[in-house]
């Protein structure tokens, strides 16, 4: 495992302490649990947030957290906030264009790598000495199997390559700055507040206005993680500064995506059809992707805790609830 043991040797385990921690793109559908998790453990949580961002899913938090409006595109009018919070960690969840529509739009690189190379700097001159990113599954490419950290990376959108720049970018300027280093490679979450347009959601929100949603074949075998169980990763890393490396964040185990709009659709109306069939598969659709999680396990013990029926159980409950009070849980942002 690639580490910073000079880091290490000289930073001090960050429980029992104060500690500050700057959740950058908390608005998202992952970082609102982060920062919920986070809150929960009694950490000091400071939030980056667009100044056009609706933080809707930080309702009933945001009183507790300290929020600083700004834009990852101008991080010049922000510089003087985000020095002055004088976080010790920074999670960055922040990440512009993450549906498929967006995956090959060049800004995935002119924009996402040089922002977050600009934020980077920032929390280092600010004296920040943990960097903990998220990123992809993408960074693997078209591999159909069970990924593990050491295989070779080889995306093959622009995606996937803009996150394997900041991870390799990231790594070495920690190593320079004598910063701690971590990089999550997550795959599918899901889970209540999730963007619509996703899989789950979508076919959660069909069916519930009584709709059959039109699908693949469903032969696809995914690996699928309840949110909070992700969630709790990166807040379990925060707090444990001994973990540094590259760690894929997943559930481990994978699920035909038949069996995951059945047992959807049996959780709203057993009666109800499903237009398995209807879509013809993407050219590059993936059609086994699952990772293994053993190194997570043996670094910080975190499990999954949350099952698949269970976790489909709240989130059907959750968009139920919405569609009831006629609101949208349309992401605004999300990794």
């Amino acid at each position: 495992m690639r580490c910073l043991h000079l880091f290490l040797t000289h930073f001090t385990s960050l429980r029992g302490i104060n500690v500050r921690i700057l959740v950058v793109g908390a608005s998202g559908h992952l970082g609102s649990y982060v920062v919920e998790q986070l809150l929960k453990s009694d950490i000091d949580v400071i939030t980056l947030v667009r100044p056009q961002s609706d933080p809707w899913r930080l309702t009933g938090v945001l009183d507790r957290v300290t929020v600083l409006r700004g834009d990852l595109n101008d991080l010049a009018n922000t510089a003087g906030d985000i020095a002055a919070v004088c976080a010790d960690t920074i999670i960055h969840l922040g990440w512009q264009g993450v549906t498929a529509s967006e995956r090959n739009n060049p800004e995935q690189i002119t924009r996402n790598v040089s922002n977050t190379l600009a934020l980077f700097e920032l929390a280092r001159v600010a004296g920040c000495r943990n960097w903990i990113g998220v990123g992809s599954q993408a960074e693997y490419g078209p591999y159909n199997g069970v990924l593990t950290e050491g295989l070779p990376l080889c995306p093959v959108t622009a995606y996937g390559t803009a996150k394997m720049a900041i991870e390799l970018l990231t790594e070495k300027l920690c190593g320079i700055s004598g910063m701690r280093w971590v990089w999550f490679r997550l795959l599918a979450i899901y889970g209540p507040k999730d963007d619509e347009r996703h899989l789950i959601p979508s076919v959660t929100n069909a069916l519930l206005r009584g709709e059959k949603p039109s699908l693949t074949l469903g032969e696809q075998q995914w690996d699928y993680l309840y949110v909070t169980d992700a969630a709790r990763a990166l807040v379990q890393m925060a707090l444990y500064p001994e973990v540094c490396g590259i760690f894929n964040l997943a559930s481990g185990e994978a699920y035909s995506v038949r069996e995951i709009v059945e047992r959807t659709r049996d959780l709203i109306d057993p009666a109800l059809p499903l237009g398995f069939g209807e879509k013809p598969y993407p050219p590059d659709q993936p059609m086994h992707l699952q990772a293994s999680v053993d190194r997570l396990r043996k670094a910080t013990g975190w499990q999954p805790q949350v099952s698949l029926q269970d976790g489909l159980a709240n989130t059907v409950e959750w968009y139920r609830a919405r569609s009831i009070g006629g609101e949208s849980a349309q992401g605004r942002q999300a990794i």
